[in-house]
Protein backbone atom coordinates (compact mmCIF):
# COMPACT_ATOMS: atom_id res chain seq x y z
CA UNK A 1 0.00 0.00 0.00
CA UNK A 2 1.46 3.47 -1.06
CA UNK A 3 0.75 6.25 1.22
CA UNK A 4 0.50 9.61 -0.91
CA UNK A 5 0.41 12.85 0.87
CA UNK A 6 -1.91 15.70 -0.73
CA UNK A 7 -0.64 18.86 -1.04
CA UNK A 8 -1.87 22.10 -1.85
CA UNK A 9 -0.63 25.47 -3.47
CA UNK A 10 -1.31 28.48 -2.05
CA UNK A 11 -3.94 30.37 -3.77
CA UNK A 12 -3.33 34.20 -5.43
CA UNK A 13 -5.47 35.61 -2.60
CA UNK A 14 -3.50 33.84 -0.29
CA UNK A 15 -0.01 35.21 -1.41
CA UNK A 16 -2.03 38.67 -1.54
CA UNK A 17 -3.16 38.50 2.22
CA UNK A 18 0.42 37.63 3.76
CA UNK A 19 1.64 40.66 1.17
CA UNK A 20 -0.55 42.48 3.12
CA UNK A 21 0.16 41.38 6.34
CA UNK A 22 3.70 41.81 6.27
CA UNK A 23 3.51 45.35 4.80
CA UNK A 24 1.23 46.41 7.99
CA UNK A 25 3.98 44.73 10.35
CA UNK A 26 6.63 46.62 8.08
CA UNK A 27 4.61 49.69 8.86
CA UNK A 28 4.24 49.13 12.24
CA UNK A 29 7.38 48.39 13.26
CA UNK A 30 8.69 51.97 11.02
CA UNK A 31 5.95 54.30 13.45
CA UNK A 32 7.01 51.92 16.38
CA UNK A 33 11.00 52.73 15.72
CA UNK A 34 10.01 56.40 15.00
CA UNK A 35 8.13 56.69 18.27
CA UNK A 36 11.31 55.12 20.01
CA UNK A 37 13.71 57.84 18.22
CA UNK A 38 11.33 60.71 19.13
CA UNK A 39 11.51 59.48 22.28
CA UNK A 40 14.94 59.23 22.32
CA UNK A 41 15.23 62.66 21.40
CA UNK A 42 13.25 63.72 23.94
CA UNK A 43 14.90 62.28 26.57
CA UNK A 44 18.36 64.03 25.25
CA UNK A 45 16.69 66.99 24.69
CA UNK A 46 15.71 66.52 28.63
CA UNK A 47 18.99 64.91 30.02
CA UNK A 48 21.01 67.94 28.40
CA UNK A 49 18.74 70.65 27.12
CA UNK A 50 17.14 73.36 28.66
CA UNK A 51 14.44 72.58 31.33
CA UNK A 52 12.66 76.08 30.75
CA UNK A 53 9.54 75.34 28.62
CA UNK A 54 9.06 79.37 27.48
CA UNK A 55 9.82 80.00 23.99
CA UNK A 56 11.90 82.79 22.41
CA UNK A 57 8.81 84.83 21.14
CA UNK A 58 7.17 84.18 24.98
CA UNK A 59 10.54 84.74 27.34
CA UNK A 60 8.64 85.91 29.99
CA UNK A 61 6.71 82.57 30.41
CA UNK A 62 7.85 81.27 34.32
CA UNK A 63 9.22 77.92 33.67
CA UNK A 64 7.69 75.74 36.65
CA UNK A 65 11.22 73.52 36.53
CA UNK A 66 14.22 75.56 36.28
CA UNK A 67 17.21 74.06 38.17
CA UNK A 68 17.08 75.34 41.73
CA UNK A 69 20.88 74.56 42.29
CA UNK A 70 24.16 75.56 41.35
CA UNK A 71 22.11 78.80 41.77
CA UNK A 72 25.67 80.46 42.41
CA UNK A 73 26.48 80.11 38.50
CA UNK A 74 22.91 80.32 37.13
CA UNK A 75 22.70 84.13 39.08
CA UNK A 76 25.91 85.33 38.58
CA UNK A 77 26.63 88.27 35.88
CA UNK A 78 30.12 88.23 34.39
CA UNK A 79 30.20 92.06 34.63
CA UNK A 80 27.47 93.20 37.04
CA UNK A 81 28.82 95.42 39.94
CA UNK A 82 28.22 94.91 43.57
CA UNK A 83 26.08 97.78 44.81
CA UNK A 84 28.65 100.35 45.40
CA UNK A 85 29.90 101.05 48.92
CA UNK A 86 29.75 105.17 49.52
CA UNK A 87 31.78 106.98 51.70
CA UNK A 88 29.68 109.70 52.96
CA UNK A 89 30.97 112.70 54.89
CA UNK A 90 29.32 113.46 58.11
CA UNK A 91 27.14 116.73 58.66
CA UNK A 92 26.72 116.81 54.84
CA UNK A 93 23.54 117.11 52.51
CA UNK A 94 21.73 113.91 52.78
CA UNK A 95 22.24 111.34 49.80
CA UNK A 96 19.70 108.97 48.24
CA UNK A 97 19.50 105.62 50.00
CA UNK A 98 19.81 103.93 46.24
CA UNK A 99 20.20 99.51 46.50
CA UNK A 100 22.96 99.83 48.75
CA UNK A 101 20.70 101.82 51.41
CA UNK A 102 17.15 99.69 50.52
CA UNK A 103 19.58 96.54 51.71
CA UNK A 104 20.87 98.32 54.87
CA UNK A 105 18.17 99.86 55.71
CA UNK A 106 16.35 98.88 59.23
CA UNK A 107 19.31 96.61 60.19
CA UNK A 108 20.94 96.95 63.50
CA UNK A 109 24.19 98.85 63.22
CA UNK A 110 27.40 97.92 65.24
CA UNK A 111 29.90 101.56 65.40
CA UNK A 112 33.62 100.96 64.51
CA UNK A 113 35.55 104.24 65.45
CA UNK A 114 39.05 105.06 64.30
CA UNK A 115 41.25 107.76 66.00
CA UNK A 116 44.07 109.83 66.02
CA UNK A 117 46.35 108.92 68.82
CA UNK A 118 47.41 111.85 70.80
CA UNK A 119 50.68 112.01 69.14
CA UNK A 120 49.37 112.16 66.00
CA UNK A 121 46.87 114.47 67.22
CA UNK A 122 49.97 117.60 66.85
CA UNK A 123 50.60 119.10 64.08
CA UNK A 124 53.90 117.77 62.85
CA UNK A 125 54.62 121.19 60.85
CA UNK A 126 53.46 123.77 63.65
CA UNK A 127 53.33 121.52 66.95
CA UNK A 128 49.88 122.93 67.39
CA UNK A 129 46.48 120.70 68.08
CA UNK A 130 44.86 119.02 65.06
CA UNK A 131 41.11 118.76 64.98
CA UNK A 132 38.11 117.03 63.65
CA UNK A 133 37.22 118.36 60.15
CA UNK A 134 34.83 115.94 59.45
CA UNK A 135 34.44 112.12 59.71
CA UNK A 136 33.83 109.67 56.57
CA UNK A 137 31.61 106.76 57.06
CA UNK A 138 31.48 103.75 55.50
CA UNK A 139 28.63 101.26 55.80
CA UNK A 140 28.77 97.25 55.00
CA UNK A 141 27.06 94.54 55.43
CA UNK A 142 28.12 91.96 57.93
CA UNK A 143 26.84 88.45 59.63
CA UNK A 144 27.13 87.16 63.09
CA UNK A 145 27.11 83.24 62.61
CA UNK A 146 23.92 81.63 64.90
CA UNK A 147 25.13 81.63 68.55
CA UNK A 148 24.04 79.67 71.63
CA UNK A 149 23.15 80.30 74.87
CA UNK A 150 21.02 78.70 77.55
CA UNK A 151 17.67 79.74 79.55
CA UNK A 152 17.68 79.33 82.88
CA UNK A 153 14.23 79.81 84.36
CA UNK A 154 14.47 81.03 87.91
CA UNK A 155 10.95 80.74 89.50
CA UNK A 156 10.16 82.21 93.00
CA UNK A 157 8.70 80.10 95.75
CA UNK A 158 7.16 81.78 98.53
CA UNK A 159 6.28 80.75 102.23
CA UNK A 160 4.63 83.10 105.45
CA UNK A 161 6.98 82.08 108.48
CA UNK A 162 3.71 83.19 110.76
CA UNK A 163 1.62 80.74 109.06
CA UNK A 164 4.24 78.23 109.02
CA UNK A 165 4.60 78.48 112.44
CA UNK A 166 0.87 78.69 114.07
CA UNK A 167 -1.03 77.88 110.68
CA UNK A 168 -3.60 74.63 111.12
CA UNK A 169 -2.67 73.54 107.01
CA UNK A 170 -5.83 75.06 105.97
CA UNK A 171 -4.14 77.92 103.99
CA UNK A 172 -1.60 77.72 101.29
CA UNK A 173 1.00 78.34 102.71
CA UNK A 174 3.64 78.24 99.90
CA UNK A 175 3.17 80.36 96.51
CA UNK A 176 5.07 80.14 93.54
CA UNK A 177 5.58 83.17 90.68
CA UNK A 178 3.11 82.27 87.96
CA UNK A 179 5.43 80.74 85.09
CA UNK A 180 4.06 79.79 81.36
CA UNK A 181 3.54 76.44 80.38
CA UNK A 182 6.38 75.12 78.25
CA UNK A 183 6.39 73.49 74.62
CA UNK A 184 8.71 70.72 76.16
CA UNK A 185 8.86 70.20 79.67
CA UNK A 186 11.32 68.16 81.20
CA UNK A 187 13.25 68.96 77.49
CA UNK A 188 16.42 71.09 77.37
CA UNK A 189 14.58 72.33 73.90
CA UNK A 190 13.60 75.46 73.61
CA UNK A 191 11.00 77.29 71.42
CA UNK A 192 14.01 78.84 69.43
CA UNK A 193 15.92 75.56 68.96
CA UNK A 194 13.04 73.36 67.93
CA UNK A 195 12.24 76.17 65.21
CA UNK A 196 15.46 76.41 63.92
CA UNK A 197 15.53 72.79 63.91
CA UNK A 198 12.63 72.76 61.48
CA UNK A 199 13.24 75.51 59.34
CA UNK A 200 17.22 74.44 59.09
CA UNK A 201 15.33 71.00 57.25
CA UNK A 202 12.29 72.34 55.86
CA UNK A 203 12.84 75.48 54.76
CA UNK A 204 16.82 75.00 53.98
CA UNK A 205 16.90 71.35 53.00
CA UNK A 206 19.13 70.81 55.55
CA UNK A 207 18.89 66.96 57.35
CA UNK A 208 19.10 66.26 60.86
CA UNK A 209 22.32 64.35 60.58
CA UNK A 210 23.73 67.40 58.95
CA UNK A 211 22.25 69.21 61.72
CA UNK A 212 24.07 67.14 64.34
CA UNK A 213 27.57 67.72 62.55
CA UNK A 214 26.56 71.71 62.48
CA UNK A 215 25.87 71.85 66.13
CA UNK A 216 28.64 69.81 67.23
CA UNK A 217 31.22 71.78 65.27
CA UNK A 218 29.64 74.90 67.46
CA UNK A 219 30.47 72.98 70.92
CA UNK A 220 27.01 71.52 71.32
CA UNK A 221 26.57 67.61 71.43
CA UNK A 222 22.84 67.29 70.38
CA UNK A 223 21.64 64.00 68.67
CA UNK A 224 19.64 63.45 65.18
CA UNK A 225 16.90 61.27 66.86
CA UNK A 226 16.46 64.03 69.77
CA UNK A 227 15.74 66.42 67.29
CA UNK A 228 13.11 64.43 65.44
CA UNK A 229 11.77 63.80 68.59
CA UNK A 230 11.45 67.79 68.91
CA UNK A 231 10.01 68.34 65.47
CA UNK A 232 7.07 65.37 65.99
CA UNK A 233 6.33 66.24 69.26
CA UNK A 234 6.19 69.85 67.81
CA UNK A 235 3.72 69.07 65.14
CA UNK A 236 1.36 66.85 67.14
CA UNK A 237 0.86 68.63 70.06
CA UNK A 238 0.83 72.00 69.08
CA UNK A 239 1.02 72.71 64.98
CA UNK A 240 -1.91 70.09 64.58
CA UNK A 241 -4.41 72.38 65.85
CA UNK A 242 -3.47 75.17 63.67
CA UNK A 243 -3.33 72.92 60.55
CA UNK A 244 -6.79 71.48 61.28
CA UNK A 245 -8.38 74.96 61.48
CA UNK A 246 -6.26 75.61 58.33
CA UNK A 247 -8.10 73.13 56.94
CA UNK A 248 -12.10 73.96 58.35
CA UNK A 249 -10.97 77.31 56.50
CA UNK A 250 -9.71 76.10 53.23
CA UNK A 251 -12.75 73.86 52.70
CA UNK A 252 -15.25 76.98 52.91
CA UNK A 253 -13.73 78.54 50.25
CA UNK A 254 -14.89 77.65 46.90
CA UNK A 255 -11.74 77.49 44.31
CA UNK A 256 -9.08 74.79 45.90
CA UNK A 257 -5.82 73.88 44.24
CA UNK A 258 -4.49 70.12 44.24
CA UNK A 259 -1.26 68.46 43.18
CA UNK A 260 0.57 65.38 44.89
CA UNK A 261 3.87 63.98 44.36
CA UNK A 262 5.92 60.85 45.73
CA UNK A 263 7.67 60.11 49.29
CA UNK A 264 9.84 57.11 50.77
CA UNK A 265 8.71 56.12 53.48
CA UNK A 266 10.64 52.80 54.52
CA UNK A 267 8.41 51.53 57.76
CA UNK A 268 4.76 51.43 55.79
CA UNK A 269 2.81 48.54 57.22
CA UNK A 270 2.52 46.24 54.46
CA UNK A 271 4.67 48.18 51.90
CA UNK A 272 8.06 47.60 50.82
CA UNK A 273 10.79 49.99 52.08
CA UNK A 274 11.75 50.88 47.68
CA UNK A 275 7.53 51.56 47.10
CA UNK A 276 6.27 55.12 46.65
CA UNK A 277 3.87 56.86 48.95
CA UNK A 278 2.64 60.39 48.55
CA UNK A 279 2.68 63.38 49.50
CA UNK A 280 -0.62 65.83 47.98
CA UNK A 281 -0.64 69.25 48.18
CA UNK A 282 -4.08 71.46 48.47
CA UNK A 283 -3.86 75.54 48.54
CA UNK A 284 -5.99 78.46 48.19
CA UNK A 285 -6.14 80.32 44.74
CA UNK A 286 -5.11 83.81 44.09
CA UNK A 287 -7.97 85.27 45.81
CA UNK A 288 -8.70 84.80 50.12
CA UNK A 289 -6.04 83.49 52.45
CA UNK A 290 -3.12 81.80 51.99
CA UNK A 291 -3.17 78.33 52.72
CA UNK A 292 -0.72 75.67 51.76
CA UNK A 293 -1.88 72.00 53.14
CA UNK A 294 0.26 68.66 53.13
CA UNK A 295 -1.63 65.65 53.53
CA UNK A 296 0.76 62.23 53.89
CA UNK A 297 -1.12 59.43 52.73
CA UNK A 298 0.66 55.70 51.27
CA UNK A 299 -1.31 55.66 48.13
CA UNK A 300 -1.86 58.02 45.00
CA UNK A 301 -5.90 56.77 45.40
CA UNK A 302 -9.01 58.80 44.34
CA UNK A 303 -10.10 58.26 48.09
CA UNK A 304 -7.35 60.27 49.54
CA UNK A 305 -8.75 63.18 47.80
CA UNK A 306 -12.80 62.55 48.37
CA UNK A 307 -11.72 62.35 52.11
CA UNK A 308 -9.68 65.57 52.30
CA UNK A 309 -12.34 67.43 50.36
CA UNK A 310 -15.56 65.88 52.21
CA UNK A 311 -17.87 69.04 52.52
CA UNK A 312 -16.26 71.05 49.78
CA UNK A 313 -18.21 72.68 47.41
CA UNK A 314 -16.78 74.57 44.08
CA UNK A 315 -13.90 74.40 41.71
CA UNK A 316 -10.71 72.30 41.91
CA UNK A 317 -8.10 73.27 39.61
CA UNK A 318 -5.84 70.52 38.96
CA UNK A 319 -3.31 68.74 36.62
CA UNK A 320 -5.36 65.97 34.10
CA UNK A 321 -4.65 62.80 36.73
CA UNK A 322 -8.07 60.57 36.69
CA UNK A 323 -8.22 60.43 40.60
CA UNK A 324 -9.39 64.19 40.38
CA UNK A 325 -12.27 63.89 37.89
CA UNK A 326 -14.57 61.54 40.15
CA UNK A 327 -15.10 63.80 42.49
CA UNK A 328 -18.69 64.82 43.86
CA UNK A 329 -21.31 66.52 42.14
CA UNK A 330 -20.44 69.37 43.66
CA UNK A 331 -16.86 69.87 43.04
CA UNK A 332 -15.92 71.32 39.49
CA UNK A 333 -12.84 70.15 37.76
CA UNK A 334 -10.83 72.43 36.42
CA UNK A 335 -7.92 72.28 33.98
CA UNK A 336 -4.42 73.08 33.66
CA UNK A 337 -2.89 74.56 30.15
CA UNK A 338 0.57 74.76 31.50
CA UNK A 339 0.54 70.49 31.31
CA UNK A 340 -0.95 70.75 28.03
CA UNK A 341 1.32 73.49 26.65
CA UNK A 342 4.53 70.80 27.93
CA UNK A 343 2.71 68.07 25.92
CA UNK A 344 3.50 70.10 22.68
CA UNK A 345 6.49 71.13 24.17
CA UNK A 346 7.87 67.88 24.42
CA UNK A 347 6.74 66.99 20.75
CA UNK A 348 8.68 69.51 19.43
CA UNK A 349 11.89 68.33 21.70
CA UNK A 350 10.88 64.77 20.72
CA UNK A 351 10.95 65.81 16.79
CA UNK A 352 14.38 67.59 16.59
CA UNK A 353 13.66 71.41 17.01
CA UNK A 354 10.03 73.49 15.99
CA UNK A 355 11.42 73.12 12.29
CA UNK A 356 10.62 69.60 12.31
CA UNK A 357 7.59 69.78 13.76
CA UNK A 358 5.84 72.61 12.70
CA UNK A 359 2.12 71.03 13.83
CA UNK A 360 3.44 70.89 17.21
CA UNK A 361 4.96 74.49 16.72
CA UNK A 362 1.33 75.86 15.42
CA UNK A 363 -0.45 73.95 18.73
CA UNK A 364 2.50 75.16 20.93
CA UNK A 365 1.24 78.94 19.68
CA UNK A 366 -2.51 78.34 20.06
CA UNK A 367 -1.68 78.40 24.20
CA UNK A 368 0.93 80.70 24.18
CA UNK A 369 -1.40 83.22 22.56
CA UNK A 370 -3.77 82.13 25.50
CA UNK A 371 -0.89 82.77 27.91
CA UNK A 372 -0.42 86.24 26.04
CA UNK A 373 -4.04 87.10 26.85
CA UNK A 374 -4.20 86.32 30.20
CA UNK A 375 -1.22 88.06 30.80
CA UNK A 376 -2.89 91.77 29.89
CA UNK A 377 -5.85 90.44 32.00
CA UNK A 378 -3.71 89.62 35.00
CA UNK A 379 -4.31 93.38 36.85
CA UNK A 380 -8.20 93.13 36.05
CA UNK A 381 -10.43 92.58 38.90
CA UNK A 382 -12.39 89.51 38.78
CA UNK A 383 -15.53 90.46 36.75
CA UNK A 384 -13.83 91.94 34.26
CA UNK A 385 -11.53 89.70 33.38
CA UNK A 386 -14.97 87.04 33.38
CA UNK A 387 -16.43 89.34 30.63
CA UNK A 388 -12.78 89.77 28.31
CA UNK A 389 -12.29 85.72 28.13
CA UNK A 390 -15.81 85.36 27.03
CA UNK A 391 -15.15 88.05 24.36
CA UNK A 392 -11.27 87.35 23.49
CA UNK A 393 -10.34 83.40 24.56
CA UNK A 394 -13.78 81.55 23.93
CA UNK A 395 -13.13 82.13 20.00
CA UNK A 396 -9.95 81.68 20.24
CA UNK A 397 -10.49 77.87 22.20
CA UNK A 398 -13.14 76.83 19.64
CA UNK A 399 -10.48 78.18 16.90
CA UNK A 400 -8.18 75.85 18.74
CA UNK A 401 -10.34 72.91 19.18
CA UNK A 402 -11.38 72.71 15.18
CA UNK A 403 -7.76 72.29 14.96
CA UNK A 404 -7.33 70.08 17.37
CA UNK A 405 -9.89 67.75 15.58
CA UNK A 406 -8.49 68.55 11.83
CA UNK A 407 -5.27 67.70 12.96
CA UNK A 408 -5.56 64.79 14.79
CA UNK A 409 -7.11 63.09 12.29
CA UNK A 410 -3.84 63.79 10.56
CA UNK A 411 -1.06 62.47 12.84
CA UNK A 412 -0.49 59.12 14.58
CA UNK A 413 -2.02 58.52 17.77
CA UNK A 414 1.12 56.96 19.49
CA UNK A 415 3.30 60.21 18.24
CA UNK A 416 4.29 62.92 21.33
CA UNK A 417 2.29 65.10 19.11
CA UNK A 418 -0.78 62.64 18.77
CA UNK A 419 -0.45 62.49 22.73
CA UNK A 420 -0.45 66.12 22.77
CA UNK A 421 -3.80 66.70 21.05
CA UNK A 422 -5.29 63.65 22.44
CA UNK A 423 -4.84 65.13 25.74
CA UNK A 424 -6.42 68.66 25.38
CA UNK A 425 -9.35 66.91 23.73
CA UNK A 426 -9.54 63.99 26.42
CA UNK A 427 -9.67 67.04 28.88
CA UNK A 428 -11.65 69.58 26.84
CA UNK A 429 -14.02 70.40 29.40
CA UNK A 430 -12.10 70.76 32.32
CA UNK A 431 -9.76 73.13 30.66
CA UNK A 432 -12.44 75.26 29.54
CA UNK A 433 -13.54 75.63 32.99
CA UNK A 434 -11.56 78.99 33.38
CA UNK A 435 -13.88 80.73 31.60
CA UNK A 436 -16.84 80.35 34.34
CA UNK A 437 -15.18 82.33 36.59
CA UNK A 438 -13.09 85.12 36.59
CA UNK A 439 -11.31 84.24 40.09
CA UNK A 440 -9.99 81.10 38.39
CA UNK A 441 -6.67 80.69 36.95
CA UNK A 442 -5.70 78.64 33.85
CA UNK A 443 -2.94 76.77 35.17
CA UNK A 444 -1.76 74.72 37.99
CA UNK A 445 1.22 76.67 38.40
CA UNK A 446 0.49 78.22 41.91
CA UNK A 447 0.30 74.48 43.60
CA UNK A 448 3.09 73.45 41.21
CA UNK A 449 5.12 76.19 43.43
CA UNK A 450 4.42 75.56 46.69
CA UNK A 451 4.69 71.24 45.94
CA UNK A 452 8.74 72.64 44.51
CA UNK A 453 9.95 73.99 48.23
CA UNK A 454 9.15 69.92 49.51
CA UNK A 455 11.01 68.58 46.24
CA UNK A 456 13.85 70.29 46.66
CA UNK A 457 13.56 68.91 50.25
CA UNK A 458 13.29 65.70 49.42
CA UNK A 459 16.36 65.44 47.09
CA UNK A 460 18.53 66.29 50.53
CA UNK A 461 16.43 64.06 53.47
CA UNK A 462 15.83 61.61 50.71
CA UNK A 463 13.12 59.88 52.51
CA UNK A 464 11.08 59.65 55.63
CA UNK A 465 11.23 56.38 58.18
CA UNK A 466 7.73 55.60 59.77
CA UNK A 467 4.13 56.94 58.99
CA UNK A 468 4.14 59.07 61.99
CA UNK A 469 7.64 61.22 60.53
CA UNK A 470 6.11 61.93 57.51
CA UNK A 471 2.58 63.42 58.69
CA UNK A 472 4.82 65.39 60.84
CA UNK A 473 6.42 66.39 58.31
CA UNK A 474 3.35 67.41 56.35
CA UNK A 475 2.16 69.30 58.98
CA UNK A 476 5.57 71.54 59.17
CA UNK A 477 5.74 72.08 55.65
CA UNK A 478 2.18 73.23 55.75
CA UNK A 479 2.82 75.72 58.54
CA UNK A 480 6.32 76.85 56.61
CA UNK A 481 4.21 77.47 52.94
CA UNK A 482 1.41 79.19 54.79
CA UNK A 483 3.95 81.75 56.48
CA UNK A 484 5.71 81.94 53.66
CA UNK A 485 1.86 82.53 51.58
CA UNK A 486 1.10 85.61 54.04
CA UNK A 487 4.84 87.14 54.34
CA UNK A 488 5.78 85.52 57.64
CA UNK A 489 9.58 84.06 58.59
CA UNK A 490 8.98 80.41 58.91
CA UNK A 491 11.54 80.70 62.03
CA UNK A 492 9.85 83.61 64.07
CA UNK A 493 5.93 81.97 62.84
CA UNK A 494 7.11 79.02 64.15
CA UNK A 495 8.72 80.29 67.28
CA UNK A 496 5.85 82.42 68.12
CA UNK A 497 3.75 79.27 68.10
CA UNK A 498 5.45 77.35 70.41
CA UNK A 499 5.82 80.03 72.90
CA UNK A 500 2.28 81.06 72.73
CA UNK A 501 0.17 78.19 72.12
CA UNK A 502 0.96 75.93 75.30
CA UNK A 503 -0.66 78.65 77.27
CA UNK A 504 -3.75 79.47 74.54
CA UNK A 505 -7.04 77.78 74.07
CA UNK A 506 -8.97 76.63 71.24
CA UNK A 507 -10.82 79.43 71.05
CA UNK A 508 -7.74 81.11 70.28
CA UNK A 509 -6.95 79.68 67.90
CA UNK A 510 -7.75 82.47 64.59
CA UNK A 511 -5.75 84.54 66.46
CA UNK A 512 -2.29 82.37 65.12
CA UNK A 513 -3.44 81.78 61.58
CA UNK A 514 -1.06 82.97 59.47
CA UNK A 515 -2.84 85.53 58.10
CA UNK A 516 -4.24 86.83 61.05
CA UNK A 517 -3.61 90.33 61.89
CA UNK A 518 -2.83 89.58 65.30
CA UNK A 519 0.63 88.07 64.41
CA UNK A 520 3.48 90.60 65.92
CA UNK A 521 5.56 92.43 63.30
CA UNK A 522 8.65 90.91 63.93
CA UNK A 523 7.47 87.57 62.32
CA UNK A 524 6.37 89.83 59.12
CA UNK A 525 9.19 89.91 56.45
CA UNK A 526 9.97 93.43 55.34
CA UNK A 527 8.68 94.75 52.56
CA UNK A 528 10.47 94.78 49.29
CA UNK A 529 11.30 98.42 48.03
Amino acid sequence: MINTTETTTPTEQSWQERAEQAEAQVKALLQEMEYLKAQMKLLTAKRYGASSEKSKQHSNQLSLFDSAFNEAEASAEAFAPEPELVTVPAHKRKKSKGKKGQILEGLPENIIEYHLSEEEMVCSCCGNQRHVIRQEITKELAVVPPQFSVNVHVQDVCGCRHCEANGDGSEKVIVAAPKPNRAFPGSIASPSVVAHVIEEKYVMGVPLYRQEQQWARRGVQLSRQNMANWVVHAAQNWFEPVYSRMKEVLLAEDIIMADETSLQVLREDGKAPQSKSFMWVYRSGRYGPGMVLYEYQPSRGREHPEEFLRGFKGYLITDGYGAYSGLPKNVTNAGCWAHARRRFDEAIKASGGKKKNPKALEGLTFINDLYDIERELHEHEPASRYQERLLRSKPHLEAFLAWLKTTNQECLTKSHLGKAINYCLNQWKPLNTFLLDGRLEIDNNRTERSIKSFVIARKNFLFCVAPYGAKASAIAFSLIESAKENGLKPFEYLKYLLEELPNATSQDLDKYMPWSEHIPEHCRTPERH
